[in-house]
């Protein structure tokens, strides 16, 4: 089905919202043709790392609050849910901290949702997978009967753009995020293994908080710009082509939408979707800051052999750079480096760049600011 619906939302003031996303959701069928009574549902959101929702890195609260309300209306049982990024292990101790800060705990105690706490991960076989034929994930993932996925919409510095199908990859253990970036250091091989992890958790609808988004060096340490949507639909590949187009990205800038369009799951081209409610050109976001390192590169990506490919990143690829004066030597980046790149040194972090693999797994999760993307003088000309 992609119908995809378009409801304006100004803010997450909550009757406001709720307004909002049961108009979008009503558009496209209305939550009875998702949702069962008696089913068990997780509601899929982005708690990327712990930070409050003012930050504009996570899932507002508002929209699960919302979502759990309509799941209980229905008659399930909605469970709140994600597994935050990082190094450290999948507990309990940092679910709840995590919980409570990007305010995921109140909207449960308001809606009557549950929050999980099952912390074990399960290898499953999954063969149908072009990158991956066993999933390690989450043990909510099979024990719920539906997933609704609740997305931000954000820029990426690794896949440019960050929404329905990126913010599938949370069913992955927080330590076990970066083995598979590790694995997959290769753009468009990464994005053929996030299509994987949405192939197989199949989320049955996806609700996008696009009120407010992140522009810039998303997907943590970019700057908040409104957008003032509510995004709804039951494809996830096609609402990220409409997404992605709100916020002036072509379908062959984002590696997701391109390699969902090679495996037919999409055909990238807006005239293909029904849009409901409002038109896209009456929303789309002027000005919105995109990464313009990463959207460089996937041109070339696109016809380039993969060997070439590979010689040309090491010429034109961005590297993290460490601002030791905001520095708080936490060691959060020296513990989440996929190749174990970094290092500390008198509690100050180097990078070893022949070890690093572009993942910016070390600026994602930095909760200081201190670790800023330098561009290479030639792509800075390639760029002028």
């Amino acid at each position: 089905m992609n119908d995809i619906a378009l409801i304006r939302c100004e803010d997450y003031e909550i009757e406001k919202l709720r307004v909002a996303v049961r108009r979008a959701v009503d558009l496209i069928g209305g939550i009875a043709s998702f949702i069962k009574p008696g089913d068990k549902v997780l509601l899929k959101v982005n708690l990327l790392m712990k930070r409050k929702p003012e930050r504009v890195t996570t899932t507002h609260p508002a929209f699960p609050q919302v979502l759990a309300e309509m799941v209980i209306e229905a008659g399930g049982f909605p469970i709140i849910g994600d597994s935050p990024g990082g190094y450290h292990f999948y507990n309990r101790n940092v679910l709840e901290s995590v919980y409570e800060t990007c305010g995921m705990k109140e909207a449960a105690e308001k809606s009557g949702a549950e929050l999980n706490y099952n912390t074990e991960v399960i290898d499953v076989p999954f063969h149908e997978g072009k990158k991956m034929k066993t999933i390690k994930t989450i043990r909510p993932v099979l024990e719920v009967d539906k997933i609704i996925n609740i997305p931000k919409i954000k820029t990426h510095m690794m896949t440019v753009y960050s929404g329905a199908v990126k913010n599938m990859f949370g069913i992955i253990p927080g330590s076990y995020k970066a083995e598979y970036h590790l694995r997959f250091d290769d753009t468009a091989d990464f994005a053929d293994l996030l299509i994987d992890i949405c192939q197989f958790s199949k989320p049955v609808l996806t609700v996008m908080d696009a009120v407010i988004g992140m522009e810039g060096y998303g997907p943590t340490a970019g700057k908040p710009k409104k957008v003032g949507l509510v995004i709804a639909g039951a494809d996830p590949y096609v609402l990220d082509v409409v997404a992605a187009s709100i916020i002036g990205l072509k379908s062959e800038q984002v590696p997701t939408i391109i390699k969902s369009r090679e495996r037919g799951l999409c055909s990238g081209n807006l005239n293909d979707i029904k849009i409901l409610g409002e038109r896209v050109e009456n929303v789309t976001v002027k000005n919105f800051q995109k990464p313009t390192v990463k959207i460089s590169m996937n041109y070339y990506n696109i016809f380039l052999p993969k060997f070439l490919r590979k010689l040309l990143d090491s010429h034109i690829k961005p590297i993290p750079r460490f601002v030791h004066h905001k520095c708080t030597s936490c060691g959060v980046c020296e513990k989440s480096c996929p190749p174990h790149a970094i290092s500390l040194k008198e509690g100050k972090p180097y990078v070893d760049l022949n070890k690093c693999i572009h993942c910016f797994c070390c600026h994602e999760l930095c909760n200081h600011d201190a670790i800023k993307i330098k561009r290479p003088w030639f792509l800075r000309l390639l760029l002028r």
